[in-house]
């Protein structure tokens, strides 16, 4: 419940950033000038970033509980504690009990559950690389790095939506806007492409791309063989 009241505030915030956007796209057209509203747009759109963040990050951390708990008969015991009498009538705690109970009758949800886990695997990446470097100014996955342009966004062309860059040192791993989480996030309802295996270690391994300084020397002096 509180997470699906997360989502509709996501989805509310969407559309308002939404006709910001486009303002500011009308505007870029008429003037042929960055409209003085687009820091508004980049702080609006960072903040919608990393609360789009916090939610796929809270529903990962439970989905992968309840799998853990599942696979190690642990599921009622975990309701048990938290049916526990807190001096206070505690509705979340009570609510997480069912929830899992709920789980514990109908094992066949745990199939539905990795199956979600790995629908949201690529999107989740992108935006955690992204908030990241937003929040932290690092490269995610490399500590006390220093991040590229961290927060800096350039309208898109197409839809006004502030697009930033996906870094990893010297490579630009691609970009991606505000308008793309939102519509990567719309698409999870989408069960007809699941990613395999092979497709999710594929996609991983290209967000651990980079380069050594040797290659950077290669590449600068027309020596580089890629």
């Amino acid at each position: 419940m509180h997470l699906g009241l997360q989502v509709t505030n996501l989805t509310v915030v969407d559309q308002f950033i939404m006709g910001v956007e486009h303002h500011i796209l009308q505007e870029y057209f008429r003037t042929d000038k960055t409209p003085p509203e687009t820091m508004f747009l980049n702080a609006q759109s960072q903040m919608w970033i990393f609360a789009a963040y916090e939610l796929l990050r809270t529903w990962r951390a439970r989905a992968k509980d309840i799998i853990k708990w599942a696979e190690n008969g642990g599921l009622e015991l975990k309701a048990k504690s938290l049916e526990e009498d807190q001096g206070f009538l505690h509705s979340g705690r009570q609510m997480r009990a069912k929830q899992l109970r709920e789980v514990a009758t109908n094992p066949s949800m745990i199939e539905t559950i990795k199956t979600d886990l790995r629908r949201a695997h690529i999107p989740f990446s992108r935006i955690e690389h992204l908030r990241v470097s937003l929040a932290k100014h690092e490269v995610r996955g490399r500590r006390n790095s220093v991040a590229y342009a961290p927060g800096y966004g350039r309208i898109n062309m197409m839809n006004g939506s502030l697009q930033y860059q996906l870094e990893n040192g010297p490579v630009i791993l691609d970009t991606i806007s505000r308008r793309d989480i939102a519509d990567e996030l719309r698409a999870l309802n989408d069960t007809s492409n699941i990613p395999t295996d092979e497709d999710i270690q594929s996609f991983d391994e290209f967000m651990r791309a980079s380069m050594s300084k040797a290659e950077i020397e290669a590449m600068r002096g027309g020596q580089a063989d890629f």
